[in-house]
């Protein structure tokens, strides 16, 4: 049971019993929505072994026709979602690599857990990665692969193609993250300059049967940019990496060896990745077992318990954090003054993943930064409570999961001397909530299904 732990104390900043009610019915909910995208209980719900039959999502495979079962993947849920396939499948795993990162808890019994860096990629994810290809590669024909993908994978799964370095690929990473690119144009670079992404798994598995079970963090759920989808057929090319580098301005500062992998595949000259069509995709079944709308449900589901009326809003909030945040203000501040189409009071969810591009010297994650921009906005909503989190627990470069707020924050603010426009404009979101210690806290949670955000408005 993944708890908020600093709970309590989120709580009794609350001015009046009531926000501290709204407060903690928030909080309840965040820990819903998490615990309801947790890997291995999911694992457990969606995969069923009967008659030596391996069940998921209407697709069957017949385990006494496979000599070998090899398991392989990474990402944040990877060590969950590996001890569930090792509880359900038994002594009938072969062997098997996952990629995880550091200071993962948990442990497996045949499939190795190896701990890597993310969000920027280093030599053991290098080594770990190379050893999933060589697992893949000793799969023959009468063998079953089944992949684990989750958040993070991209980070946590490199394989740089040569003559891309990991240098060069951790000097791009740190450039992408900075520039305000969505993550499914940092996965469409890190495809093109990889020896694994981008379906390259896939053929390395051909021809055996690959089952791919995924916990998704693309909003839209795109499969080939899930950790830049490794066993799926890829839809951008070299041409539109090379242009994602220029359209943030980073094409003449990236590493030579970048430009020069892009600029040759573009014109033609190196092999693209494996396209729709391509027979390396005849046995390969990709099935997702969670996403962002499973932990909008459950979040909705507590709101309704707490007699709210409720709107569940997109999965697909992108863009800077700071104008999705005024976006969100200004239509919960629209639905509470027209009561319509719902009434008070009301709970709004909506989920996605922002970006932050980042201009100022300050510190700061896209939710922390999302909220202090809506509560800038939300003056005409009345008395609320608003809250946005990273489902994996770590929003951003900081060891906050995200931040809550109220109609109560600007007067804490203005008693403590705190301007938070200059906290905005200097993205130094992280500041401003720990000096009002209304961060959220949680330990990684060993799942990731992208951002949730809640409005709850209410009569005072």
């Amino acid at each position: 049971m993944i708890e908020i732990i600093n709970g309590e104390k989120l709580i009794e900043n609350g001015e009046t019993s009531l926000i501290r009610k709204w407060r903690a019915a928030t909080l309840q909910c965040i820990e819903r929505a998490i615990n309801a995208v947790e890997p291995k209980q999911l694992m457990k719900v969606k995969l069923k072994v009967k008659n030596n039959h391996l069940q998921i999502e209407g697709c069957t495979f017949d385990l006494g026709k496979f000599k070998h079962v090899y398991v392989v993947g990474g990402g944040k849920a990877g060590s969950k979602m590996a001890q569930a396939i090792e509880e359900i499948l038994g002594k009938r795993v072969t062997a098997g690599l996952v990629n995880i990162p550091y200071g993962t808890k948990q442990r497996t019994d045949t499939i190795e857990l190896n701990e890597a860096s993310h969000p920027v990629p280093d030599e053991a994810g290098v080594k770990g990665t190379f050893r999933i290809m060589a697992i893949a590669d000793q799969a023959e024909k009468n063998d079953l692969v089944i992949c684990l993908i989750s958040g993070g994978g991209s980070s946590l799964m490199p394989l740089p193609q040569e003559p891309v370095t990991l240098m060069d690929k951790q000097e791009l990473t740190n450039m992408l993250l900075k520039s305000g690119a969505a993550i499914t144009e940092i996965n469409a670079v890190r495809k093109h300059l990889s020896a694994f992404k981008g379906g390259w798994l896939a053929k390395k598995a051909y021809p055996a049967t690959v089952l791919n079970i995924i916990l998704s963090d693309v909003m839209g759920d795109q499969l080939d940019s899930i950790a830049s989808g490794p066993t799926v057929p890829d839809i951008s090319t070299f041409g539109d990496a090379l242009r994602i580098l220029k359209k943030y301005d980073l094409w003449l500062n990236a590493p030579i060896s970048v430009r020069k992998i892009l600029s040759k595949g573009a014109r033609g000259l190196l092999q693209e990745t494996p396209k729709e069509g391509d027979v390396v995709f005849e046995n390969v079944h990709n099935v997702i077992i969670g996403n962002n709308h499973t932990a909008r449900l459950a979040a909705i589901d507590a709101l309704r318990l707490e007699g709210f009326d409720t709107l569940l809003l997109t999965d697909l909030l992108e863009g800077e954090a700071r104008d999705a945040g005024k976006i969100l203000a200004k239509f919960a501040s629209g639905v509470f003054v027209c009561s319509d189409p719902i009434s008070k009071p009301l709970g709004i969810v909506v989920g996605g993943e922002t970006t932050v591009t980042v201009t100022g010297k300050g510190q700061g994650g896209r939710n922390q930064e999302m909220v202090l921009s809506a509560v800038l906005n939300l003056k005409e909503l009345g008395e609320f409570v608003i809250a946005s989190f990273n489902t994996d627990g770590v929003d951003g470069p900081t060891d906050a999961a995200g931040a809550i707020a109220d109609c109560y924050t600007l007067k804490r603010a203005k008693n403590l001397g705190l301007n938070p426009e200059k906290y905005l404009a200097d993205n130094d979101s992280y500041s401003f909530f720990s000096k009002l210690s209304d961060l959220i806290r949680m330990e990684a949670t060993g799942t990731n299904v992208n951002d949730v955000s809640l409005i709850v408005a209410f009569e005072g």
